[in-house]
């Protein structure tokens, strides 16, 4: 075998390692507000979600589309799949250190962290900052503040066209809502999280020389990284469950399926109209702390919800920091 065919399957043997791993860190993001209120037992909600991702990595080509070719430009050869090689490993190494400690973070900045960190310590490559403003910087910062702002306006909503509802039969008919908001919501996070998979491959095709466009999807890559995630998805993440389901705040069956509705919106909005991969845990998470302040501002748990923030925050940086070593590590073995 070539180095560049060798090196194309590292990279992509690590690809599918991060979409694990993003399935069972972000399974959280479809389910936890559904097994939380009991609409949906665990294994029947990670069942979902998987099928979900199946269908919704469908949609989001695009996406995948920016991600391979809109965030960072690399030489063709061994030398640029080392630097893919090293920016996917920090992601992977991020989401395994929040996952130990219970925190959702994002995924997706821990992936564009590394790929950003991995170019810039490299001695060629080019990070595209106009594109990483305007797809990753910018909605990293405003989908949080549509999620809360968005839960918060739907909450009262239904918190006003219900005022005189029966409440048992309003939490059973939100119970059965939630299901199709739990479905909603897993779309969304296929269209957003097996995108991104799908666009390192394509990178790392394309930069390989096995492929004449950065565009380009194969249909394997389409189907290796739905099921992939699927499959990490159905594995479940049950400590991010429990924090995204119980330590933020409490929810009833109403507040899950605002939570859930708002959020998945948010997610088709940016995948079809405006092809930017944002953040599913970002997202749900404003979306859960907006629903929740409706309640009183003092229902939302602020420490754990600012413990969150700061994994938010550091993130990005992080990951970038452990590329930046990774790719030091691995240098020599992609020159």
């Amino acid at each position: 075998m070539s180095p560049e065919l060798i090196a194309v399957i590292a990279v992509i043997i690590a690809a599918m390692a991060f979409d694990y791993t993003n399935g069972f860190h972000d399974a959280a993001n479809a389910i936890a507000t559904s097994v939380s209120t009991r609409a949906l037992t665990p294994r029947v909600a990670l069942a979902m979600a998987a099928i979900g991702n199946l269908v919704g990595a469908y949609f989001g080509k695009e996406v995948a589309k920016t991600v391979g070719e809109g965030l960072v430009s690399l030489p063709k050869g061994v030398s640029g799949l080392g630097v893919v090689f090293a920016g996917v490993v920090g992601a992977i190494a991020w989401n395994l250190i929040t996952w130990y400690f219970g925190l959702p973070s994002s995924s997706s900045h821990a992936l564009f962290g590394g790929l950003v960190g991995a170019t810039l310590f490299a001695s060629h490559g080019t990070v595209l900052w106009g594109s990483i403003i305007d797809k990753v910087l910018i909605p990293m910062v405003l989908s949080p503040f549509a999620g809360f702002i968005l839960g918060f306006i739907v909450m009262v909503a239904i918190m006003w066209i219900f005022r005189r509802g029966q409440p048992g039969r309003l939490s059973r008919g939100f119970r059965h809502a939630q299901t199709v908001s739990a479905a909603f919501m897993s779309v969304g996070h296929g269209m957003q999280d097996a995108a991104k998979t799908m666009g390192i491959i394509v990178l790392a095709l394309y930069t390989g020389g096995f492929q004449d466009s950065p565009s380009h999807i194969p249909w394997w890559v389409f189907w290796t990284s739905a099921l992939v995630l699927a499959a990490g998805t159905y594995a479940g993440g049950w400590r991010i469950i429990r924090t995204l389901g119980r330590k933020i705040i409490d929810l009833g069956p109403a507040e899950g399926f605002a939570a859930e509705m708002v959020a998945s919106s948010v997610l088709f909005f940016n995948a079809l109209v405006l092809h930017a991969p944002i953040s599913t845990t970002h997202t749900i998470t404003s979306a859960i702390m907006g629903v929740g302040a409706t309640k009183r501002l003092s229902a939302v748990r602020w420490n754990m919800a600012g413990n969150i923030v700061i994994a938010w925050i550091t993130t990005f940086p992080a990951a970038a920091l452990i590329a930046c070593v990774v790719y030091f590590l691995v240098k020599p073995l992609f020159s």
